[in-house]
This record gives C-alpha cells, sequence and structure tokens, in this order.
C-alpha cells in the first residue's frame, strides 16, 4: 500500500475518533476501540493481523503501567477520604496570608497533590477557594478560581503520579522517574508562573463581578463538612497526611538518580522501583486511614478507587492498541522521516507537532486524558526517528492537551457549579488559564529538549 494511502487512513481513523466521540457521544473506549479496527483492516493488516496487534499493544501498556495506576488511583482515593487536601490549604494560609496564598496553593496542588481524580480534587478544593476569596483583596473568587485551574490541571499534564502523566510516559516508554523529575521541573513554575500572569490580566479589569460571580447556597457536596471525609474516627495530623505519597516520590526519585548515577544494586533496584514505590505509598496510606478513618469509609473510599481504576485502564490500554497498530502500518517509518534530524526537522518544530495533535484533539474531545493518549498513540510509533527524546515529546503532548478547557468538558460545568461562577466566569478562570498554562511551559519545554 502506498504511503499516502497510509497516512489517509490514518487521518481518517483518527478523525472518525473525534466525531464518533464529540458527535455521535460515543464512549471513548469504543470509539477508540473502532478507529482502531478501522485502521487495521484498511491498511492491510487483515482481520487476524488487527485483532493481534490490538491485543498485544493492549497487552503491552498494561504490563508497563497497569500496577502504576492502579496504585496510584487507590492511593489518591485514601488520602482524599482522609482530608489530607483540606490541611494543607489551611496550613498555606496560616503561613503565607491571604495575598501570596494563590501562588502557594498552585505550587502545593501541582507538586504535593498532582491531581489524581481532577472532580473529586475540585470537589474538596472549592470550598476551600470560596471561604479564602473574601479575605483577600479584590476579584479574591476570580483569582482562588484561576488558582485552582492551575494547581489542579497543570499537575495532572505534568507530574507524576497524576494519572495523565503516567499513562503518556507509559506509551512513549519514558522511565517514570524521568518523568517525575523533568515534569516535576516543569509543571510547579507553570502553576505559579501562570497565576501570576493570570493575575495581572484580573488587574487590567479582566474580572467583571456582576457578570462573572453568581449567588449560590452551600450543599452536602460543596461544603468544607461533607468534604473533610464521612465516617471519620479522628482526624490525621497534618505532617501524617501527605507522608505516603512525599514516600512514594521520594523513593520513584531515588531510583531514577541511582539509576543516572549507574548505582547497580539489585537492593536499589527494588525499593526504587515505581510499582513498589506507589505500593509502599497506597500501604502506608491504608494503614493510615484505618486508624484515622471508620472502617466502612476505608472500604468506600477503596470501592471508589477500584470503581475509577477500570475506565482509567481501558482508556489508556485502548491507546496502547491505536499505538501498535499505527506501528504495524508502517506510517512510522513515513513520520519519523519526515519528522527526523535528518529531514531538516528543528527540534522545535518537533515539539509544536506534538503540542498541536494534542490541542485539537483536547479542543474536539474534550477530555484532557483522552486527548492525550490518543495523541501518544499517534506519535509513540515514530519515536525512533525523532532527535527529541521522549520525554520531551511527553511534557509536550501534556501541555497541549491542556489547551482551553471548556463547555464540552464536564469539568467546565462542575467548575461552574462549585466555585459560584457563571458560564462567562468560568470562561475567564478556566478556559483562558488552561489556555495560558498550556503555552506558557512551551518555552520550559524547549530549554529542557536542550539539556536532557
Amino acid at each position: 500500500m502506498s504511503d499516502t494511502l497510509i497516512v489517509l487512513h490514518t487521518a481518517i481513523s483518527i478523525i472518525a475518533i473525534v466525531l464518533l466521540i464529540v458527535l455521535v457521544r460515543v464512549d471513548p473506549v469504543i470509539a477508540l476501540v473502532i478507529g482502531t479496527l478501522y485502521l487495521g483492516v484498511a491498511a492491510g493488516l487483515g482481520f487476524e493481523g488487527t485483532i493481534q496487534s490490538l491485543i498485544r499493544g493492549f497487552g503491552d501498556i498494561m504490563a508497563e503501567v497497569g500496577l502504576l495506576i492502579g496504585f496510584g488511583v487507590l492511593l489518591g482515593s485514601l488520602l482524599i477520604a482522609m482530608g489530607a487536601l483540606q490541611k494543607l490549604v489551611e496550613l498555606l494560609l496560616r503561613i503565607f496570608g491571604p495575598r501570596r496564598l494563590p501562588y502557594a496553593f498552585s505550587a502545593a496542588l501541582s507538586s504535593i497533590f498532582p491531581a489524581i481524580y481532577v472532580d473529586v480534587q475540585l470537589v474538596l478544593a472549592a470550598p476551600l477557594a470560596r471561604s479564602a476569596a473574601p479575605r483577600m483583596s479584590r476579584n479574591g473568587l476570580a483569582m482562588m478560581g484561576g488558582t485552582l485551574t492551575a494547581g489542579i490541571l497543570v499537575g495532572y499534564v505534568f507530574v507524576v503520579p497524576g494519572l495523565e502523566t503516567v499513562a503518556v510516559a507509559g506509551l512513549l516508554d519514558v522511565p517514570l522517574g524521568t518523568m517525575l523529575i523533568c515534569g516535576t521541573l516543569i509543571g510547579p513554575p507553570t502553576a505559579v508562573l501562570t497565576t501570576f500572569l493570570y493575575g495581572r490580566l484580573l488587574r487590567y479589569g479582566l474580572w467583571n463581578e456582576a457578570k462573572d460571580e453568581v449567588d449560590i447556597e452551600e450543599t452536602q457536596l460543596g461544603s468544607p463538612a461533607a468534604t473533610e471525609g464521612h465516617g471519620a474516627v479522628s482526624s490525621p495530623p497534618l505532617y501524617g497526611s501527605p507522608l505516603p505519597i512525599l514516600v512514594a516520590l521520594l523513593l520513584i526519585a531515588f531510583g531514577a538518580v541511582a539509576e543516572a548515577a549507574s548505582l547497580e544494586s539489585s537492593v536499589v533496584a527494588f525499593l526504587g522501583d515505581p510499582v513498589l514505590a506507589l505500593f509502599i505509598g497506597l500501604l502506608g496510606a491504608y494503614v493510615l486511614a484505618w486508624r484515622t478513618l471508620s472502617g466502612e469509609r476505608v472500604e468506600e473510599a477503596m470501592g471508589e478507587g477500584f470503581n475509577a481504576t477500570g475506565q482509567i485502564l481501558l482508556i489508556t490500554g485502548i491507546g496502547g492498541s491505536l499505538g501498535a497498530v499505527i506501528g504495524e502500518t508502517g506510517l512510522d517509518k513515513i513520520l519519523g522521516g519526515f519528522f527526523s534530524a535528518e529531514a531538516g526537522t528543528p527540534d522545535l518544530l518537533t515539539i509544536l507537532l506534538a503540542w498541536v495533535i494534542a490541542a485539537v484533539l483536547h479542543l474536539a474531545i474534550g477530555s484532557i486524558s483522552v486527548a492525550a493518549i490518543t495523541a501518544a498513540g499517534i506519535l509513540a510509533p515514530i519515536m525512533g526517528g525523532l532527535e527529541v527524546p521522549a520525554v520531551v515529546i511527553g511534557l509536550a503532548i501534556g501541555s497541549g492537551a491542556l489547551f482551553a478547557l471548556q463547555v464540552n468538558s464536564n469539568f467546565f460545568w462542575m467548575f461552574q457549579t462549585l466555585l459560584g461562577v457563571s458560564t462567562q466566569g468560568a470562561l475567564k478562570a478556566l478556559t483562558l488559564v488552561t489556555a495560558m498554562a498550556s503555552v506558557v511551559p512551551l518555552v520550559l519545554i524547549l530549554a529542557l529538549s536542550l539539556v536532557v
């Protein structure tokens, strides 16, 4: 089959996936499978070859990130149930005061508590942002809304164990320790810088309180009391709440540093393995939860984690299947030759390509994770022909997938309701901020490509 037809069928497959999700409202998992099956058969792999590639791709990515995602989701569910996030925010407010709180808040949300459940994290943080807003100067709610956006979503796309970050790292075969170090270098600075720039826009009259804010009543879902984790026996101390995730991240970082230093030891390799690190974090959170929550609440938190894991694993796995089928079509050689260093393509253009693919997918689909996973599945097969490091491509995909979250996302409407802003206000504090947070890190990512 000619190169032109392969490119054409790949384009049709990707467009079909987007249209099925956006126009027909087909579930992303089903749409991804349909697009993958079409591409395999149309590109000449045959029925049996297409199915075999789909299964192999799914199995390969599950072997890479399945346990990482599962342990990460359960860890996040337990931390949320114990109210670890609320305690951190209350401490930051006492230490930094209202004026500097947005910067501390965005840095903490994007680094110490990178998002595992963005929806649940929003539910937890929204009442805290609303309670802090009156203690700030003019446009307090607007500032705290933009801060939540930058902190939660930047952490989700850049910082381990954010699920989008873990999934993309697995699809592009990036060591999780490498993604942790590089993502941490990009994520928190992006969140803080975006918060700063957004604050400057507010000073120039971006926000109209009369049109951008609405009066809301505290509900059981949105009230601080409801988000503390019902069924608590006692409240864990602040220093103990974040320990499980901090221990896990330190172990992963330790393994990455040891590998970079060529420190060969079975014990070091064992302790620094990301799967073991996240399991140790999960075990610590589980023990702490049993000491501070009722048994019913612990079981409920674990059940919520198990329920969420299935959908996440399916989407991630099918993203791997799409990448495997694309690899079998030979598209990697076609695009790899075009975007290789020998073809004269500069690193900037390659990074921008990854960013644009993810950004377009997100604008069409409305899901950060699906857009990033689909973009990674498209680009994974051509990674061998690129001079740009895979971790840089992964960060560029995360950056693009964040672009301009808007009305086709359920997060948009949750944000509007929980923050007490109008649709116009959400377009400013969420859509505009995610657009800024998507563009801001491009310079940082390009700089990182020069040194990794």
